[in-house]
């Protein structure tokens, strides 16, 4: 049988998967992860934990869900759901809402960056620019703010959806 994290986990149609920036090779195991959460540990939560710490870079609750569930029907979605907002509560996942889509998430041992998102394909792109961040320092300076973190999410349009744009209008 092939473990969970050697197969592709399926993305929802608006997504598409990314590569890891970070190495996941030297890291703290699933079991001692669940346990700092003081929860117990259980067959569930560490396949959820494997799905979510070897799949790709973004996924929501629905992509571990069906991912686990290939291998284990008897997971509820209540149960994927629930363990991935208390590995938001406790940082160990980053939680992203944006207006009309499911919540996206994303393993937290990564570095900062922002987001680039397709509004078309949806397809995420990751960045990181100095000027940006020294930007946000500044306009939470200015209006008294000490910043304790952020969320950026660009919208706009890939290359690829723009040519795909372009070559229907030729028509």
């Amino acid at each position: 049988m092939t473990p969970l994290s050697a197969r592709a986990l399926p993305v929802a149609n608006h997504q598409e998967p990314l590569q890891r920036s970070v190495p996941r090779a030297d890291r703290v195991p699933n079991k001692k992860i669940i346990r700092e959460l003081n929860i117990k540990v259980t067959t569930q939560r560490l396949m959820i934990l494997d799905v979510v710490r070897n799949g790709p870079s973004h996924f929501t609750a629905q992509d571990v869900f069906e991912a686990v569930a290939a291998r284990h029907p008897e997971i509820g979605f209540a149960t994927v759901y629930r363990f991935l907002r208390t590995l938001s509560e406790h940082k160990y996942v980053t939680e992203v809402r944006m207006g009309g889509m499911p919540a996206r998430y994303e393993w937290a041992g990564k570095r900062h960056h922002d987001h680039l998102t397709c509004a078309s394909c949806s397809k995420i792109v990751e960045f990181e620019n100095t000027e940006i961040e020294r930007l946000q320092e500044k306009v939470a300076k200015q209006f008294g703010f000490s910043l304790t973190g952020h969320v950026l999410e660009l919208y706009g349009i890939c290359p690829e959806c723009r040519a795909k744009e372009n070559a229907a209008d030729r028509r």
